[in-house]
């Protein structure tokens, strides 16, 4: 299913497509259900929507950023915004990727704004005005998610969360790379958006390692895991400590095992098309890849 007119993110520059589970060691909650955890993997499907959740006077709260990016992201975040004190507030990840140049662009507000990043899925508690917000540590971070992870002056990532990387790709012949022909516009727009993405990661301070990472994990292998030293050594992780992006933040649910197959899925899956723009794309939890637009 055609469903991205543009690449996915399975290379060198383009990183990570689930969401990025957190824990907060005292801080961050996870779901205490395997349906709860059904339902926001199904979110992460759809394009991606920005809430604010609040925890006063506990807390300050934190910017919920849920689904897949696509070429309304940028501008819906601008609208989310608008009227909001912002400035150095924490955005918790629960994405499938999306797209480069957007991805990119929202990137480069999250950075203008100071913001702090970190992954998660948040749970609102039940339990009448003393029960407060919480963030479920296993979640997963794929594709481009992982850069906007990146755009965080802080950037936090706790030992549940998955942060897979992969290679740029076609999206029309992901389930048949090998056997697939490819156009010079197909390899002017792979190498146009690894450029824009790799000017992009430097900016952010993020070290070449990462994009050395993705592109060494083509389309017909699963996506690559980052574990704890990879992600000192991309510099994903700027610190150890829960408190420097979610202080006061309290926990109470146990975790949650699984929130995502480890297996590769197809833009067929996808609930929703995302709307496409002339760039690479990244799509659902577990790669896929898009077309070049005509």
């Amino acid at each position: 299913m055609k469903v991205l007119k543009s690449l996915n993110l399975r290379g060198w520059l383009l990183v990570g497509t689930a969401t990025c589970g957190i824990v907060l060691a005292g801080v961050v909650a996870t779901f205490g259900s395997s349906a709860s955890a059904g339902v926001s993997l199904e979110e992460r499907k759809l394009p991606m929507k920005f809430g604010w959740v609040a925890c006063e006077p506990n807390c300050r709260g934190w910017v919920s950023a849920v689904g897949i990016i696509t070429a309304d992201t940028p501008k819906d975040f601008d609208d989310f915004a608008r009227g909001r004190q912002l400035g150095g507030a924490t955005v918790v990840l629960d994405s499938s990727g999306g797209s480069v140049n957007d991805a990119i662009t929202l990137g480069r507000r999250f950075r203008n704004l100071g913001l702090l990043t970190t992954v998660g899925i948040t749970q609102q508690n039940g339990g009448g005005q003393s029960a407060r917000p919480a963030v479920a540590s296993e979640a997963y971070c794929e594709s481009m998610c992982v850069f906007l992870l990146l755009a965080g002056k802080k950037r936090y990532v706790p030992d549940a969360a998955h942060v897979r990387v992969h290679q740029i790709w076609m999206g029309d012949r992901a389930d048949d790379p090998k056997a697939a022909n490819y156009s010079a516009q197909d390899l002017m727009i792979v190498e146009r958006d690894i450029g824009r993405l790799a000017k992009y990661t430097f900016d952010m301070g993020g070290a070449g390692d990462l994009l050395s990472l993705a592109l060494n994990v083509p389309p017909w292998e699963d996506l690559h895991e980052l574990d704890a030293a990879e992600l000192k050594l991309t510099n994903l992780v700027t610190t150890d400590l829960v408190a420097d992006v979610l202080p006061h933040v309290d926990v109470t649910a146990p975790a949650v095992a699984e929130l995502a197959p480890k297996t590769q899925a197809r833009f067929g899956e996808m609930p929703e098309p995302a709307k496409s723009t002339k760039t690479a794309e990244a799509t659902v939890p577990t790669g896929g890849v898009a077309t070049p637009q005509k």
